[in-house]
């Protein structure tokens, strides 16, 4: 009988060890409640390594900072701050999507299965790949800015993007069901819907931002149209022919660009914050030239102005990019409470704007500079992804072969 006890124990206490609590791996569909019966979807993936994989068309985010405790979860991106907190079963999870510092949540449900990103029984009678020129807050002399929409359509299926001045919305994903167009993404620091009418020339839409903003934009199909020139939209003020700056690192010491580092050298300054998507595929890029082109002559220097409430929170935020990236370059905070771009501009007052998070400031080594390109455009943005790094390979090795003045 004593045998038995113990043998019936050891089976017991190897079943619990055994025993996996978790939600089921696999495909999943979640939906942010936006309010006001707007739903906004994305698809991930939870792994066998207790990762989640969020897709957006082409994007795969792989997100693996999952904590479960009991039958609580919490899904923390690798980079920004947002969070997806909740509790699950074995084929659903609920809770909220969080952005601390912002003080947004947003309501969520994921729900175990291989669904569509968008369901609908009803065929698309129009299509929508092309160019378009578009036009957001049309009737908002303050809020209007102009974009270009580029699009794939196979079936009722879309990919593509909307190019602004400043950079894009990344990689989007949708329908066209009937007449209409349904697009969104998800990437951890934004969510995005956007939902039009279609014509076979014009779209009438609203565009979602979480369930914190929305507004209008129109579109019409323009196969020629193209945005104004990033190289020309930010400029010195008359009378400057550098910048100058003094900030700190994570560790608090003061950098400048009149530093030994920076001296005779080719200076690419990043104006960026580490809540920005586009920031963070520019950082990427630039942490990749950077390491696979190693030369004494260039240095790259990140400006970062951060929404986070106070200086210890924003200092914690760029090493989180930093170690998560791996960035290899100095990473200074300009800014902390606030991602106010004119705020920005009272700390750059050489520049005419600070139009866009992130801007790059191309210096040569004269400490001139030669060149300031506004926004980013991202790898969601194909062949114009491609076209800025052969554009600025070409301009960084032009200043790279110019003398220095020592």
């Amino acid at each position: 009988m004593k045998y038995l006890v113990l043998l019936i124990g050891s089976m017991f206490l190897f079943s619990c060890s055994e025993e996996v609590n978790h939600p089921k791996q696999g495909l999943y569909r979640a939906v942010l409640d936006l309010g006001n019966d707007k739903e906004l979807p994305f698809l991930l993936d939870f792994t066998e390594e207790h990762s989640f994989i969020i897709f957006n068309a082409e994007e795969k985010i792989v997100v693996d900072d999952v904590v479960i405790n009991g039958d609580s979860i919490t899904i923390s991106h690798p980079v920004f701050e947002g969070v997806l907190k909740g509790v699950f079963t074995a084929e659903t999870i609920t809770g909220d999507y969080i952005k601390p510092s912002l003080n947004r949540v947003v309501p969520f449900e994921m729900t175990f299965g291989n669904f569509p990103r968008f369901k609908t029984d009803v065929k698309p009678n129009k299509q929508v790949a092309g160019n378009w020129e578009t036009i957001f807050s049309p009737n908002s002399v303050e809020d209007r800015y102009i974009a270009k929409g580029t699009f794939n359509q196979s079936g009722e299926k879309v990919t593509g993007t909307f190019r602004t001045t400043t950079g894009d919305y990344r990689y989007l994903e949708g329908i066209v069901e009937g007449d209409s167009l349904r697009l969104s993404t998800f990437d951890g620091a934004h969510a995005f819907l956007f939902e039009a009418e279609i014509t076979d020339s014009t779209l009438t839409g609203i565009f979602y931002s979480g369930n914190h903003w929305k507004e209008s934009f129109v579109a019409k199909r323009n196969e020629n149209y193209e945005l104004p020139a990033a190289d020309s939209l930010t400029f010195l003020k008359e009378g400057y022919d550098k910048i100058a700056f003094s900030f700190p690192d994570t560790e608090g010491n003061m950098v400048s660009l009149e530093d030994e580092q920076f001296q005779n050298k080719v200076v690419i300054v990043q104006i960026m914050g580490t809540w920005c998507p586009n920031c963070l595929d520019e950082t990427r890029y630039y942490t990749k030239f950077y390491n696979d082109n190693k030369n004494d002559d260039l240095e790259f220097v990140s400006l970062a102005f951060e929404y986070a409430p106070t200086k210890e929170k924003a200092i914690k935020v760029i090493k989180k990019l930093r170690d998560k990236v791996g960035v290899p370059y100095p990473i200074l905070l300009a800014q902390y409470g606030s991602s106010s771009k004119q705020k920005a501009n009272d700390k750059l007052p050489m520049l005419n704007h600070v139009l866009s998070y992130p801007t790059s400031i191309f210096i040569d080594k004269k400490g001139e500079v030669r060149k300031i390109h506004t926004g980013f455009n991202g790898p969601a943005t194909g062949e114009k992804y491609t076209a800025y790094i052969t554009e600025f390979e070409a301009f960084v090795g032009e200043l790279l072969n110019e003398e220095s003045i020592k």
